[in-house]
């Protein structure tokens, strides 16, 4: 049978559970009444971040023209790293295309048994992204998954290996992107340090958003933390295309774990650099995020006000307590029935299905924006107001 069958086979048997995917259109223009966006803080168009991009890349060009390794690594890097380090608090950073990429690649070139002499004890979070698991798959590493944000259950997993004494990794979100709820990062720092664990947190969701003046919460000041940076042992993830509104991620490392990297984060080492506008419209956003405290107030305030309506409407907003508040209906079907009623009603949101989230766990994910207005927030309410969930 030719491959075209076999696709259409397969698409077909995803069609009859509701979990086949089409790309949706995106007119440009239509933030205030788009809740499917990551672009929390509104960047993304601000004139400031686009006209820093377009002036690096009338320096230094569209394109980087090869990999760090060869012929791109432009002065916009390495300044931009710096920057990223500062910003985090770490002695170094890696810039990166994405955060897919650098989870996938980065924290595979850290598990490597070459690197620790041995297979080391892995600990994730079972609500992780995908990059982070696939990651472990990568590195061929075995996996013991805690319950999400556990870290009772974490502390019986780590306490069992310690007799083995071998390395321990703990993988983990900060701000989980689908719950829309937050790590105990310092109770988690505390955790490491005892068991003598290295940290890899995932602050996608969290850089520019959470944490000291949007720094992430893995930039939280506590002694734990500022002991495992100290060993190395804190390394921290985050993504330029969310909050910061442009696109690529960062590594905020120390000096050491950057030069391994270089050398053995597949990721880093066989791609071509980012776009020079991507380095001088990030470097942009971070100068302005540190005082967008008032922005991140009213998102809070926002977010704080939908899941007090949606528990009026009888409607389930899971483990939120972020800016992510996500509307948890069971079923692919329900899910796609509301994000249907919204659109109607001229609101963008996201339905989220399996595999990304659990099973009879679908929903549709709501992302608060300093970019809405009390009158795009007072829709949304009414719309879900009015949605009447289909019969099963």
């Amino acid at each position: 049978m030719p491959l075209h069958d076999h696709i259409a086979n397969r698409l077909d048997e995803l069609q009859q559970v509701q979990l086949r995917r089409r790309l949706p259109a995106c007119p440009p223009g239509s933030g205030e009444l788009d809740f499917s966006s990551n672009d929390y803080l509104g960047l993304s168009t601000h004139p400031e971040v686009i006209e820093a991009g377009v002036v690096a890349a009338q320096r230094f060009g569209a394109g980087a023209t090869g990999s760090r390794l060869l012929s791109g690594n432009l002065d916009c890097f390495e300044a931009l790293e710096a920057q990223v380090a500062a910003f985090k608090g770490s002695q170094a950073a890696l810039v990166m295309n994405s955060g897919y990429q650098a989870n996938s690649s980065a924290l595979a070139a850290l598990l490597d048994k070459a690197l620790w002499g041995c297979v080391p004890q892995v600990f994730t979070d079972r609500l992780n992204h995908a990059s982070l698991h696939h990651a472990c798959q990568l590195a061929g590493v075995r996996q013991h998954r805690f319950r999400h944000n556990d870290l009772a259950h974490l502390a019986e997993l780590l306490a069992q290996t310690d007799a083995a004494n071998t390395p321990k990794i703990i993988v983990t979100e900060t701000v989980f992107g689908m719950e829309g709820d937050t790590l105990p990062v310092v109770e988690l720092a505390e955790l490491a340090l005892a068991h003598g664990a290295l940290v890899y947190l995932d602050e996608a969701h969290a850089t520019g958003v959470w944490g000291p003046q949007g720094r992430g919460l893995g930039a939280t000041e506590h002694p734990a933390i500022e002991t495992l940076k100290a060993m190395g042992h804190w390394v921290v993830m985050g993504t330029f295309s969310k909050a910061v509104g442009v696109a690529g991620a960062y590594l905020a490392v120390s000096q050491a774990v950057k030069d391994y990297l270089l050398n053995r984060c597949t990721g880093f080492v066989y791609s071509t650099a980012p776009s020079p506008f991507v380095t001088g419209a990030v470097s942009r956003a971070l100068e302005l995020i540190p005082g967008m405290d008032a922005q991140r107030a009213l998102i809070a305030r926002q977010a704080d006000a939908l899941r007090a309506h949606l528990a009026g409407c009888g409607l389930n907003s899971g483990l939120s307590n972020t800016h992510i508040v996500p509307v948890v209906v069971g079923e692919a079907q329900a899910s796609l029935h509301l994000k249907a009623h919204l659109e109607q009603l001229g609101l963008r949101s996201s339905a989220v299905r399996p595999p990304t989230v659990p099973p009879h766990t679908a929903r549709v994910r709501l992302a608060l924006s300093a970019r809405h207005s009390p009158a795009a927030l007072e829709a949304l309410h009414n719309a879900l107001r009015t949605w009447v969930r289909p019969a099963s």
